[in-house]
């Protein structure tokens, strides 16, 4: 059965159980902060289900898409997703266990043609706090499941809450048995062994937990229920895994085509990512250093990454999209409608990421043969840092190559680092800073190192005649000044604007060096007043961007600036011309993750 049919029966079977069918909310939250992305099918309803009246009524159902994030490097197993669909129905403080329960049966066995003998089910077994749900164990005995396959768990397993206080309650759970052998005479659906798989969860929120610990009885009861749509589309189908189904073999087949180097986990990493990227941008994420654009970005990037391993030519990427369009454009025809621009920020993050890809993995190449030389296994934390800070390699692609070699990266001494080099930044470096920067504060740092990308934008846009000439900066804005015969054109400054903002979504490190003034001419290092300088220079080098004298303070990191935008371009004097620019930084989440993996 295609999971699209499944997906009807569904909604169709509740819709004439008197539920009403809402559409499902966007990937990208509209009104949560607290999350990155949508998780389950009750996230958008937590008002609904803490007692606001929903204009649907007192009974709903849905299908919701989602992405859960905690689980990325684990996809490449044959269970693990990023994306996925979750059927669900609720009642709003009208039905309960019983008619849920009567209604979960129904369909497992009716509507779909499960075999009942293949069902178990668990229940809450009951604490201090709680009885044993009894009320749930009567529900499934009167449905039809003998008591042998019911099972009672703890909170652990069979309990419900948002948070450390507000509504909670048990839950029961529905398992498939896939007719593997026990594991041992005590397996039973809490076991990992892959006998039993869960298919459906129906949480009962009846009572409250306060701040003291303490539960009460809710007023409203509420049922809150989510059906994985692959994983039952996989056990309808037959299959072992997901990416054994219709959702996933077209990709799949034409990865095992392109390939050649067999690697079975790396296929499913490649076809995995690319629907999660695909759906995530069609709902609007589009690839950045932050939140969500971070996550997007890296999905794409180990995508990449795998391609690579597979030797498969990442010019396919525009062929695999086209696939992926057509396999799943009946179930989300907006993947159609965006198609062109899901194809430009994939390739254009792509792209990026090779270049990364290419330095990257020559160190990293470098460092591990000397690490193995001294009879160690671990990736020391300054080797981590080094090749984030100075080549811009992600720690988690530093930790994926690590493993693969049977190695670990000592995450503590990278994050001991990270912090030590943010808070560097916000501090400035103050005794280095011979570069005449009236003020040090945050956003003067900012705009400072703005400068840099202006200009080196404006020689890439206008030409290497170009020379900086003088700036002024405040907290506000940033002043330009910079040798140029002509006013430039609106198309001029919209590519400098446009380039300057690339290079700050590209999350370029800035790097910080100490050396001998000839040796910084050499490297090809530009200063305003070179001979004014002293025989030991302070230069930083922006990727391959830029590299300057210069004494700073600067940000650690191109993320950090917002969002680039001039205001006026205007004459200075006989060939100098002048820029005055601002940085949004409403554009960026300014708070940095604690560490960026």
């Amino acid at each position: 059965m295609k999971a699209i049919e499944i997906r009807n029966k569904y909604l169709n079977f509740f819709k004439n159980h008197g539920h009403v069918v809402i559409p499902s909310a966007p990937l990208i939250p509209e009104n949560d902060p607290s999350v990155l992305f949508t998780t389950a099918g009750m996230q958008p309803l937590v008002p609904y289900l803490l007692g606001e009246p929903h204009p649907a009524g007192t009974r709903l159902t849905d299908y919701q898409k989602c992405v859960r994030t905690n689980d990325i490097d684990e996809v490449g197993d044959n269970r693990h997703l990023t994306y996925f669909e979750m059927l669900g129905n609720w009642s709003l403080g009208d039905y309960f266990k019983e008619e849920a329960i009567a209604m979960s049966y129904e369909f497992l066995t009716k509507e779909l043609g499960i075999n009942p003998e293949k069902l178990s089910v668990t229940c809450f077994a009951g604490d201090e706090d709680a009885p044993r749900d009894m009320e749930a164990f009567n529900a499934w005995k009167k449905a039809g499941i003998p008591e042998e396959r019911i099972y009672y768990f703890g909170k652990d397993d069979n309990w419900w809450i948002a948070g450390e206080t507000g509504p909670c309650g048990p839950d029961t759970e529905m398992f498939y048995d896939t007719g593997k052998p026990k594991c041992s005479p005590e397996c039973n659906p809490s076991c990992g062994c892959g006998k039993y798989v869960e298919i459906w969860n129906n949480v009962f929120m009846e009572f409250y937990k306060d701040e003291n610990g303490k539960y009460s009885k809710l007023k409203q009861h509420n049922v809150d229920t989510g059906l994985g749509l692959e994983r039952m589309t996989m056990l309808l189908e037959g299959k072992e895994t997901p990416f054994e189904t219709e959702l996933f073999a077209p990709i799949m087949d034409k990865l095992v085509e392109l390939q050649k180097v067999d690697n079975i986990a790396s296929r499913r990493i490649v076809a995995e990512h690319l629907r999660s990227s695909m759906m995530i941008i069609c709902d609007g994420g589009r690839p950045s250093n932050v939140d969500r654009g971070y996550i997007l970005r890296r999905l794409i990037r180990r995508m990449v990454r795998h391609m690579n391993k597979l030797q498969i030519s990442l010019d396919e990427l525009s062929t695999l999209i086209d696939i992926n369009v057509e396999n799943l454009k009946e179930m989300y025809p907006a993947l159609e409608a965006n198609k062109e621009t899901i194809k430009n920020v994939i390739l254009e993050e792509k792209d990026k990421f090779v270049k990364t890809l290419e330095k990257g993995e020559k160190e990293f190449a470098k460092e591990v043969g000397q690490v193995k030389e001294q009879g160690e296994n671990i990736v020391p934390g300054k080797v981590v840092f080094r090749l984030y800070d100075t080549y811009g390699f992600p720690p988690e692609v530093t930790e994926e190559l690590a493993t693969e070699n049977g190695m670990k990266i000592d995450k503590e001494g990278f994050d001991k680092l990270f912090k030590e080099h943010q808070e560097k930044s916000r501090a400035g470096s103050e005794q280095k800073f011979k570069g005449g920067l009236a003020s040090t504060g945050e956003m003067e740092t900012k705009y400072h190192t703005a400068t840099h990308l202006l200009n080196a934008a404006l020689k890439q846009v206008l030409g290497s005649h170009v020379h900086q000439r003088g700036s002024n900066i405040t907290a506000e804005r940033m002043r330009f000044d910079f040798s140029h015969p002509a006013k430039m054109t609106d198309e001029e400054k919209q590519k400098t604007e446009d380039l300057v903002n690339e290079w700050i979504t590209e999350a370029i490190p800035v790097e910080h060096l100490e050396m001998k003034k000839d040796d910084a001419i050499k490297m090809g290092a530009e200063a305003m007043f070179i001979e004014k300088y002293g025989d030991i220079v302070s230069v930083y080098k922006i990727g391959d961007v830029s590299i300057e004298l210069c004494g700073g303070p600067h940000v650690s990191n191109t993320s950090e600036l917002g969002h680039f935008k001039i205001k006026k371009e205007e004459s200075s004097s006989s060939g100098i011309r002048r820029i005055k620019a601002i940085l949004d930084l409403s554009l960026i989440h300014i708070s940095e993750p604690t560490r960026p993996y």
